[in-house]
C-alpha cells in the first residue's frame, strides 16, 4: 500500500484544498494578487487616463487651458502691444482689430492675450500654495485624530465660514497686493476647505489593512502618511487643486475688478472688465472679450475637475 505522502494532492477545481496527510497543502496566489502595489498603482493611473482621453469635454477643457497658458507664455513673442494706443477709440472690430480697441485706443485682442499672464501668475501658485498646505494638514487630521485632529477642525471651521470674497478683501487691504501676497492669500484662504475634505478621505482609509500591516512592521507616522496615505488619496488630492485653480483664477478677476488686484496698465481681466464697464453699451467688445476669456478658463478648469472625478468614483 502506497504511503499517504506518495498520494497526488486531489486538484479538482471546485473541491476542498489539497492536503497530505491530512495537512493542507499551500494554495498558489492569483497573480493579480501579487501584483506591487506601486505597480497596481500605475495599471490603475494609466487606466483612468486612458478614460480620460477618451472623454470630449476633457478633451476639449484641456485644450482651452493649454490655449491659455500658450498665450501667457508666448503673447510678447508675435509683437503684440496692450499698452500702446492704435489712435482710433473704442474702434469696433476689424480685420486690423478682430478684438477692437478700448477707450484708450489699445489692442483688446492684445489685452486679452496678455491678460492671461497676470491670471496664471497667481492663480495657479495660489491654488498649488493651497493644496500643499491644506492636504498636509488634512493627512495629518485623519491620520493622527484625537486632539490633533480637534484642534485642527475647529481652526478649519471657523476660516471655512468666513466668505471668502470679504475675508480677501480684508486680508488684501491689510497686506498689500503684490503678486507674492496675493498668491499666500488665496492660498491660506482656499486651504481650509481642501484640509477638510483630505481629512475625509483619509479617514476612509484608516481601517484598511494596509494601513494597520505598515503600522505593524514599524513604519514610521511619515512614512506611513506619505507612502501609504497620500498615494491612496492622491485622485481626491487633484480633483480639489482643479477646483481650487478655477476658484482661485475667479477669486483673481474679482479682486482686480474691484481694484485690489493688479493695477492700471495691467491688462489684468478683471482690471480690462472695470475700466471698459462705463462704455458697454457703446463698446461691449471691449468688455466681451475679457469677461469670456475669465468664463473659458475658469469653465474649462471645472470641467476638467468634474471628468477627474468621474473617471476616480
Amino acid at each position: 500500500m502506497d504511503s499517504p505522502l506518495q498520494q497526488a494532492p486531489d486538484t479538482v477545481p471546485g473541491q476542498a484544498t489539497p492536503q497530505i496527510a491530512g495537512v493542507p497543502l499551500p494554495v498558489p496566489l492569483d497573480p493579480v494578487d501579487t501584483l506591487d502595489t506601486a505597480e497596481g498603482e500605475a495599471v490603475a493611473a494609466g487606466s483612468r487616463l486612458r478614460a480620460l482621453l477618451r472623454r470630449p469635454t476633457f478633451i476639449i477643457s484641456a485644450l482651452i487651458v493649454a490655449w491659455w497658458v500658450g498665450a501667457a507664455l508666448t503673447w510678447h513673442l508675435f509683437g503684440l502691444n496692450p499698452y500702446t494706443s492704435t489712435g482710433a477709440f473704442n474702434a469696433s472690430p476689424s480685420w486690423a482689430q478682430p478684438f477692437g480697441t478700448d477707450y484708450l485706443g489699445r489692442s483688446v485682442f492684445a489685452r486679452t492675450l496678455a491678460g492671461a499672464d497676470s491670471a496664471l501668475a497667481v492663480g495657479p501658485p495660489g491654488a498649488v500654495l493651497a493644496t500643499i498646505l491644506g492636504s498636509a494638514l488634512g493627512v495629518i487630521a485623519g491620520y493622527y485624530r484625537g486632539w490633533v485632529d480637534t484642534a485642527l477642525m475647529r481652526v478649519f471651521d471657523v476660516l471655512v465660514v468666513l466668505p471668502p470674497l470679504i475675508f480677501l478683501i480684508v486680508v488684501v487691504g491689510a497686506f498689500g497686493a503684490s503678486t507674492p501676497a496675493l498668491i499666500v492669500i488665496i492660498g491660506v484662504v482656499f486651504a481650509p476647505g481642501i484640509a477638510r475634505i483630505i481629512r475625509a478621505a483619509v479617514l476612509a482609509e484608516m481601517g484598511k489593512k494596509y494601513v494597520t500591516t505598515a503600522k505593524l512592521q514599524g513604519e514610521s507616522s511619515p512614512r506611513i502618511m506619505m507612502t501609504e496615505l497620500v498615494p491612496n488619496v492622491l485622485p481626491t488630492i487633484i480633483i480639489q487643486a482643479t477646483l481650487s485653480l478655477s476658484a482661485a483664477i475667479l477669486m483673481t478677476a474679482t479682486l482686480s475688478f474691484l481694484g485690489l488686484g493688479f493695477q492700471p496698465p495691467s491688462p489684468d481681466w478683471g482690471l480690462t472688465i472695470s475700466g471698459n464697464l462705463g462704455y458697454l453699451e457703446s463698446a461691449w467688445w471691449t468688455v466681451l472679450a475679457p469677461a469670456f476669456a475669465v468664463a473659458s478658463l475658469v469653465v474649462a478648469t471645472q470641467l476638467i475637475a468634474d471628468n477627474i472625478k468621474e473617471v476616480s468614483s
